[in-house]
Order: structure tokens, then C-alpha cells, then sequence
């Protein structure tokens, strides 16, 4: 695996690597890498030439300063684990090679209702960061195809919008979640949970649960009152425990009968801020 800090010096290497039959494959992380993160350079060796993988914590897709001088850095560890898993590149750029002129936005990304509700909704700004750090990084990768885990389910539909936006001629990948045996999503946030919270943290995959076998039968409302009293149970502080449409995001409250659906959740054990979603259907 070649690391690279400077993006001009992972360009050039690039450049020169460069033929018509090329297919690059890219995996930006925060870092504190997981085995969630493992399956999308997995998988994106299995269908390019290339396998690139980013470890940048973004400081402006975080709209709480202490989540993001509380995030996990486990440099060591992601380099053992990027090189055990084959993934050719590792770009590891400074907070000045992303934000050369200050991390003061240059563009605002349309958007649209993305930015409203959900994640939009409770994170102000943070869509927002988000498009400004992934689009300096695909200028600088330039991959055929892009990697992205369904746990950041909203973020996955901001970032399709982003390449949208920009013309990018890119192939967005989007991998299923992957979940420890007792169901919790993988996170690097789960490191921040003590031991007793970390058994806590299970109820959210059992409401994700009791959404899709019940969701059929009974009233939507009402069963998401009834995980919501799950979690608060539990000393969750809950941000949002939804059912929407699983294209657009667009809230239900009573299903069609044909509509697809995903049933997410956000919300903060102690100081950790854990986020889920399950299609339903």
C-alpha cells in the first residue's frame, strides 16, 4: 500500500498510472476504521483496478466542536487494517492540503429539502461540510466509482445529489450495513461507549426491528411511539425515530401497501450520538 499526504503528489502518481481501461475505486473515511469500512475496500477491490481509501476528520461536517476533538484517531490500527485488506492507496491528508485557503466555504450545494429534515434538521451546517470536503476529494481522486455504507442512509442521498450538482461522471456504490452479532450498526462512535452503554446501545437495532415486523399491521405513529418509550427507557435522548420513503426520504405516516420504506433513528447514549436505519420492505 503507497500512502500520500500531499494531494498534488497522489495527482501525479495518478496521472501516471493512466490508461483508457483504468477503473478506480474510492472509500472516504474519518478514520477509526471498523470492519464496515474493510467490506467497502473489499468490495471495491473486487471491481476496479485500484482501490484508493481516505482517513480525514472533517472539522466542518461537525456542528458540535466537542464531537469532533472527542472523535476517535487510530491511525496505526487503520494502516495495519487497510494493509491487511489489500487496498492500494492510502491518502492522509492534513486539515491545510484539504482546506489550502481556510476552512471557510467557498460554494453552498443546493440541497433542497435534504438539508431540512433529519439529520439536515438536527445538524445544522453538516450536509453542508460534507459536500465541501467529498467534492475536494473527488477532484483530487477522480475514482470510476464510489464506496459508501448505508448506515449514513441520508448522507449517501446528499452525496448522489453533490456528484449530481457537480457533473461528476462517477458510479456511487451504496453497501449494506454491517452489524455486530447482538445487531448494533458498526461505528467508530461505538469506542466512545462504556461498557454498560454499549450494551444499551442494542435497543435501537430492537426498535428497527419491532418497525419492520409490525409496520404491516399496525399504525406507523403509533409504533414509533412505542419504540420512542423503548429508547427513553433506556436514557436515550432521542433526536428522531422515523418512517420515510426510502427514495426520497419524504415523511409516512400510513403505508400504501407498495411504497418502499426505511425506518431511521438518531439518537445520544450519554454524550455518544449513534445513528440507524433498516429498509423495510
Amino acid at each position: 500500500m503507497i500512502l500520500f499526504k500531499k494531494a498534488a503528489d497522489l495527482r501525479k502518481w495518478l496521472d501516471a498510472q493512466h490508461s483508457k481501461d483504468d477503473s478506480i475505486g474510492f472509500v472516504p473515511t474519518l478514520g477509526a476504521l471498523h470492519d464496515g469500512h474493510i467490506s467497502l475496500v473489499e468490495t471495491s477491490r473486487s471491481g476496479n483496478r485500484l482501490t484508493i481509501c481516505s482517513v480525514f476528520v472533517n472539522p466542518t461536517q461537525f456542528n458540535d466542536p466537542k464531537d469532533f476533538k472527542k472523535y476517535p484517531i487510530t491511525i496505526e490500527t487503520d494502516i495495519a487494517m487497510l494493509e491487511a485488506a489489500g487496498c492500494d492507496i492510502l491518502f492522509l491528508p492534513s486539515v491545510d492540503e484539504i482546506y489550502p485557503t481556510g476552512l471557510e466555504a467557498k460554494q453552498h450545494y443546493d440541497l433542497g429539502y435534504l438539508e431540512t429534515l433529519l439529520e439536515g434538521k438536527f445538524r445544522p451546517g453538516h450536509f453542508q461540510g460534507v459536500c465541501q470536503v467529498v467534492h475536494r476529494l473527488l477532484d483530487i481522486v477522480q475514482p470510476a466509482n464510489l464506496y459508501l455504507g448505508q448506515k449514513d442512509y441520508q448522507q449517501c442521498m446528499v452525496i448522489t445529489k453533490l456528484v449530481d450538482l457537480v457533473e461528476m461522471k462517477i458510479s456511487i456504490r451504496i453497501c449494506p450495513t454491517l452489524r455486530e452479532p447482538d445487531g448494533l450498526a458498526m461505528s467508530s462512535r461505538n469506542t466512545r461507549l462504556n461498557k454498560e452503554e454499549r450494551e444499551t446501545a442494542t435497543t435501537i437495532f430492537q426498535g428497527l426491528q419491532l418497525i419492520k415486523e409490525k409496520f404491516q399491521q399496525e399504525n406507523i405513529p403509533g409504533l414509533l411511539d412505542r419504540v420512542r418509550s423503548m429508547l427513553e427507557k433506556d436514557s436515550f435522548k432521542i433526536d428522531y425515530v422515523e418512517v420515510a420513503g426510502a427514495t426520497d426520504l419524504s415523511p409516512v405516516t400510513q403505508w400504501d401497501g407498495k411504497t418502499k420504506l426505511v425506518a431511521l433513528v438518531a439518537a445520544f447514549l450519554g454524550e455518544v450520538r449513534l445513528i440507524d436505519n433498516m429498509l423495510l420492505n
